[in-house]
């Protein structure tokens, strides 16, 4: 049976069909969800997609943290459902405390746009077990609000406990700590990350690559992973 993936829309979600594409190239079916309602509709998997959520008032991710949908996207977590969050997708799920720490505002105090290499630091989770461990990737980045922050003690247990599960290579592009760009919960199934892998799924749409331009596909290796995090459940 067809894995079925749920894109929670939000007012100010930007990249929620795009990662509705990547999960259709990935092989799932793409379930469009409402932050408004309290059912999930039975999904098997959660994705947050990238935007401006509420506009960012607050904090990025704040309000959208609290959206009705949230309740059950949390105890659906909570259970061991993968939840993916992506750019302010990943800043709700540290506002809801699936993940730790917090995200603050760029360095430089400026929106950046690039094409980001990142090394792979975990490879155990449901949306990163298609890599290896210390596997390089490119993924576009697109954020205002993506500088990773936390005290000192919820570092060393980040990074004690393997919860880093990407981080920025070549260069930090927002002054995020320890240079991490993406975390995972400690039972692995709840990854959020700055870049969108949902631009990096299709040969002639993604990043640059020493083989060719814009033929980056290393994004979709994320959704191929939940698809064989959910058929080793079933199994």
């Amino acid at each position: 049976m067809t894995a079925r993936i749920g894109v929670v829309t939000f007012p100010g979600s930007l990249d929620d069909r795009d990662a509705q594409r990547a999960i259709r190239v990935a092989g799932a079916e793409p379930v469009a969800l409402w932050h408004g309602s309290h059912d999930l509709e039975g999904v098997d998997a959660v994705v947050l997609p990238g935007g401006f959520s509420y506009g960012d008032y607050l904090r990025a991710g704040a309000i959208a943290a609290l959206a009705p949908i949230m309740t059950e996207v949390k105890q659906a977590a909570e259970k061991g459902m993968p939840v993916l969050g992506i750019c302010n997708g990943f800043q709700m799920l540290v506002e809801a405390h699936l993940l730790p720490g917090g995200l603050i505002r760029n360095a430089h105090q400026q929106f950046i746009r690039r094409d980001q290499k990142l090394v792979v630091e975990n490879a155990d989770t449901a949306w990163t077990n298609a890599f290896d461990a210390g596997d390089e990737i490119i993924i576009p980045l697109k954020n205002a609000d993506g500088g990773f922050t936390a005290d000192e003690e919820t570092l060393k247990r980040i990074e004690g406990e393997g919860q880093v599960a990407f981080r920025y290579a070549g260069v930090n592009p927002n002054g995020s700590l320890r240079d991490i760009a993406g975390l995972t919960n400690e039972r692995g199934n709840v990854v959020g990350l700055m870049p969108h892998p949902e631009h990096a799924v299709e040969p002639g749409f993604g990043p640059n690559t020493p083989a060719a331009m814009r033929s980056g596909v290393d994004g979709l290796r994320i959704f191929e992973s939940a698809l064989n995090a959910l058929a080793s459940r079933v199994a």
